[in-house]
């Protein structure tokens, strides 16, 4: 029997023992094992040198459209996002009245040129009246001087002509009178022409509707806009660039180009304008870079990312940037040397969209550098040893 319970009691022990050895084998697999990490080498690549702002979608041209009368809206041609042309008839207002007030203004102008057409006959006729006085005049002075005649009777052709030249001269009067009547009336008559005209509203250029202010029915006053128009031409980013930042950004560099609603989709730009004054607060400058070629499908204030390329370089060595590491002031990279880690001090150079880095100095191809997640890399130490893994 002690025989029996001295086995049991030993079965025990190693039984711990075993559990004990496993959870120390599991521990130093898991928790105490070396961190994985993957080998990169340096490379050389064709990198570019960027810029990253952050802005919005505008337009530079953005033409407010409305009415020159008040009037009520009876018809609307276009809506909001329709393309539309120069010329393209875009909403109707009331014009009853108008076309009443041209038609009477018609009606005056055609009385003028009747009345005109009367004083120019007048007229014709008093000069010919006073040709004729004038003739007898004359023969009656001559009759007058060869004593044929009295004098008496010379006279009356003499006052026959001063009342033929008075009413030559009343006839002038009023064909000028009714020439001046004339124009007036042909003014009012433009007038309501004009009137009647502007009660068709037509779009001032090619452009895209942004939106639509008015409906049918609403009463238009001066100045109330009905729709807004875009000039898809003049569509660009006004992004916002870092003082620090704006080294080599200049007008004409090229850009990419990234909208809230294509994520990882690049659409090239290029630099349009670069802004004169920055902002106190953020330290930042407006920066308008263009789609190019023209954005057809766009939405004005959609948030957009944009990388201004300010040098490119051809063949550089180059790490990804994923291995770069922050030491105070210093960057630089881990190796890994018979399973340890050794931290380097690298001089780099412009830092390229597509993630990689140019090395300038400090690494030979030879070297293998360690790339881990970022949470892992931030507990790095000289000496740590590491398992590097493909």
């Amino acid at each position: 029997m002690k025989l029996i319970e001295t086995l049991s009691k030993k079965k025990k022990y190693v039984i711990y023992f075993i559990a004990l050895a496993a959870a120390f084998v599991l521990l130093k697999m898991t928790v105490f094992a070396p961190p994985k990490v993957k080998i990169v080498t340096i490379e050389k690549r064709d990198l570019s040198a960027q810029v990253y702002g952050n802005g919005t979608v505008e337009a530079k041209v953005v033409v407010g459209i409305s009415s020159k009368i008040t009037g009520k809206v009876i018809q609307l041609y276009a809506d909001q996002g329709d393309h539309v042309k120069k010329g393209q008839l875009l909403a109707k207002l009331e014009n009853d009245d108008f076309i009443q007030q041209q038609a009477q203004s018609e009606a005056e102008v055609s009385r003028a040129d009747a009345t005109l057409n009367v004083e120019m006959a007048n007229l014709k006729k008093s000069k010919a009246n006073l040709e004729l006085a004038e003739n007898n005049v004359r023969r009656y002075r001559d009759l007058v001087g060869k004593n044929l005649v009295s004098k008496q009777e010379a006279e009356q052709y003499e006052n026959s002509y001063q009342v033929a030249e008075e009413e030559v001269a009343r006839s002038a009067a009023a064909v000028e009178s009714a020439r001046m009547g004339q124009k007036a009336n042909r003014a009012g008559l433009g007038v309501a022409k004009s009137k009647v005209a502007d009660t068709l509203i037509y779009a001032p250029q090619d452009g895209v509707i942004i939106s639509r202010d008015l409906e049918k029915g609403a009463t238009v006053t001066p100045g109330m806009s009905i729709f807004r128009l875009a000039d898809p031409q003049t569509v660009w980013v006004k992004t916002n660039v870092d003082e620090s930042q704006l080294k080599g950004v200049t007008v004409g560099k090229n850009a990419a180009i990234t909208l809230r609603s294509m994520p990882g989709e690049q659409l090239p730009g290029q630099v349009v304008r670069v802004g004169r004054e920055s902002d106190r607060v953020t330290e930042e400058l407006e920066v308008d870079v263009a789609f190019t070629p023209m954005l057809k499908d766009f939405r004005l204030g959609e948030q957009a990312d944009v990388h201004i390329i300010t040098e490119g370089k051809k063949g550089v060595l180059s790490i990804p940037s994923a291995a770069l590491v922050s030491k105070g002031k210093s960057r630089g990279v881990f190796l890994v040397e018979k399973g340890r880690l050794k931290f380097r001090e690298i001089t780099i150079g412009i830092e390229d969209l597509q993630n990689f880095t140019e090395v300038l100095a400090g690494l030979t191809d030879a070297e293998q550098i360690a790339m881990a997640p970022p949470q892992e890399m931030m507990n790095f130490k000289d000496g740590m040893k590491v398992k590097t893994v493909k």
